[in-house]
């Protein structure tokens, strides 16, 4: 089936099984490897990308779905300029990673959610957090680091909106 992936503002004709998942093309057809596949079940967020600004778990959706719709993965995170997104500098900061197997989930999850509520709480970041699977940090950092950009933000510092 042909349709078009437009993957962080770049459009990617494709001629593709119906069945095939959105992470797959992503990874293989695409070449943005960023998305990781960890359960393949939607259980770990390993592979969760913003699609039309929604977090999705793209193991879970087909490719198929998406066709004509934006989808933002991790690679699309930074800066035209290469410039680190603020949610990346904070992860860094923060030592929210340690394998980074799941961080490019995480961040796309956190990118998500900042954007549509910048004012996000303790307990909505624990339980945005609490969705993703991490076997490393034990997640105080990682919600740290979401905290830490969300406040950036709202102190002005940073601009977590950056259009691909």
């Amino acid at each position: 089936m042909k349709i078009t992936l437009t993957v962080n503002g770049e459009a990617y004709p494709l001629d593709i099984e119906p069945r095939r998942v959105l992470a797959d093309a992503l990874r293989d057809d695409c070449g943005l490897t960023g998305t990781h596949l960890g359960c393949e079940q939607g259980v770990c967020g390993a592979c969760t990308v913003l699609v039309d600004g929604e977090a999705v778990r793209s193991c879970l959706m087909l490719a198929v779905q998406c066709d004509g719709v934006p989808i933002r993965t991790v690679e699309g995170l930074a800066g035209p300029d290469g410039e680190p997104h603020p949610l990346q500098r904070a992860f860094s900061a923060e030592r929210g990673l340690q394998c980074g197997f799941c961080t490019p989930g995480f961040l796309m999850l956190a990118a998500g959610a900042l954007e549509r509520d910048p004012a996000l709480g303790e307990e909505e970041v624990a339980a945005l957090v609490g969705s993703n699977l991490c076997r490393c940090t034990g997640y105080e950092p990682i919600r740290r680091a979401i905290t830490r950009a969300a406040r950036d933000q709202q102190n002005g510092q940073e601009d977590l909106h950056r259009s691909v």
